[in-house]
């Protein structure tokens, strides 16, 4: 990290105003040869920039920030320009004339992160926030940012510590005149422990659905209704609706914000037995969307007596939504045959009195399945493997029959407990880490 780097910290295109950053060990001295002096440290100074030709750049707001007191803990500088490409092109020429090089994806934050400004999982959250779309996905980032995922972790991490000094003293020191239960002393924090840990992997799909979205599938009969209802949600014409079967051969996803909660809708191909080969595969592709989705909406025309909707049963699962479409019509044999499901049942006649109450159980079950006083334990997918192989090590600890086996076992789960916050982490894991940022951050 002896190289300086900048990049631009705001989109590029037209704009007001344009941001580019600086930091490493020849930031001040780039900031000074264009801007003539330094500024006093951490004050917003316009000053007139120029190139190393003379030629003046433009009039700008410059920032020092000297070491360590900046946001990857070297010297740092942002200099703030009108957003015109020409403005921004002519000082980003500039800088790479002074001998600073553009940087990286994520490479400020992974600096901050190597500096001990950030630990990895407070670096992920800046990714996070900078890609949130929905008010519950700032909040999420924002308590991250804030270390609400690294102390859960900490702490759990500091259990283990515990529990492993206690073993080890019983394996390196046998011969001492130690209590004879000493390893037995581990047990009770270990067992509640691996309750939390219980608990915690139960919840930790509900992290990730927040960052990506709820998954929400409708699935169905040809023509029940399926794509009508889906543009009634999307309050848009997403989807193809004719009285054709099997026109929408695709998943079509709409994304959209309920409750301030990111919600994956998504309108199936028709489900039923078929020998047309591109139907064939839209029902295989919506046997599979369906089967990974959060909730499935069993759309089922409210009028019809072929069964139709049997097609489609064994998709659903018992906390499913069964949407009984057309019900302005007289009820057919297919209504009263799925009614007596138990499914949990909503009425639907999209054409005229839209699609309110479904969007509104939507929101409630969004709210439901995602909305707790508790921090999530994983926001993502990497979070939720180091807490699998956590948990599989306590579990380990506390069947061994050797007390060296289980000090292995335990010294192990704090490992991987430790790899969320970056404590041990291989490069390698933090490449795939800071490759997901975007230019300048």
């Amino acid at each position: 990290m002896n190289d300086t780097i900048f990049a631009p910290a705001t989109a590029p295109g037209r704009a007001a105003l344009a941001v580019v950053r600086l930091s490493g060990p020849k930031s001040g001295k780039a900031l000074q040869a264009l801007a003539g002096r330094l500024p006093p440290a951490r004050r917003a100074t316009v000053r007139s920039l120029r190139g190393p030709d003379g030629a003046v750049i433009d009039k700008a707001m410059v920032v020092w920030f000297p070491a360590p007191a900046s946001y990857t803990g070297e010297d740092c500088a942002e200099i703030s320009v009108h957003g015109g490409p020409a403005v921004v092109d002519a000082l980003i020429e500039a800088l790479g004339k002074l001998g600073l090089r553009l940087a990286e994806p994520g490479e400020f934050t992974r600096r901050a992160f190597q500096n001990g400004k950030l630990d990895l999982a407070q670096a992920e959250a800046v990714a996070d926030l900078i890609d949130a779309e929905t008010k519950a996905q700032a909040e999420q980032a924002m308590a991250q940012l804030g270390g609400s995922l690294s102390r859960r972790y900490e702490a759990w991490r500091e259990i283990l510590i515990e529990a492993l000094a206690v073993l080890e003293a019983a394996v390196d020191f046998p011969d001492e005149d130690l209590p004879a239960d000493v390893a037995a002393r581990a047990r009770p924090a270990l067992e509640r422990l691996l309750a939390e840990l219980d608990s915690a992997l139960l919840d930790q799909a509900r992290g990730q659905r927040v960052r990506q979205g709820f998954r929400v599938a409708l699935i169905g009969a040809p023509n029940a209704g399926k794509s009508s209802l889906l543009n009634a949600l999307a309050g848009r014409d997403a989807a193809i609706v004719t009285p054709t079967p099997g026109t929408t051969r695709d998943v079509i996803e709409v994304p959209m914000v309920l409750a301030g909660y990111r919600v994956l809708l998504a309108d199936t191909a028709g489900v039923r037995d078929t020998e047309h080969d591109i139907e064939a595969e839209g029902v295989r592709r919506a046997r599979a969307w369906a089967q990974d989705a959060d909730l499935r909406f069993w759309v089922v025309d409210a009028s019809g007596f072929d069964g139709a909707w049997q097609f489609a049963e064994d998709l659903v699962q018992p906390d499913d939504i069964l949407v009984l479409n057309k019900s302005d019509l007289a009820e057919g044999a297919d209504a009263r045959a799925t009614r007596a499901l138990g499914y949990e049942t909503l009425q639907l006649a999209v054409t005229r009195d839209g699609a309110d109450a479904v969007r509104q159980r939507l929101a409630e079950r969004v709210i439901a399945a995602l909305a707790a006083s508790e921090f999530p334990a994983a926001t993502r997918l990497r979070h939720a493997e180091r807490l699998r192989e956590a948990h599989a090590r306590v579990a380990s600890a506390l069947a061994a029959k050797e007390v060296e086996l289980a000090a292995e076992d335990v010294r192990l789960a704090a490992r991987a407990l430790a790899q969320v916050t970056g404590r041990v982490d291989p490069e390698d894991v933090l490449d795939r880490v800071f490759l997901t940022f975007c230019i300048g951050k």
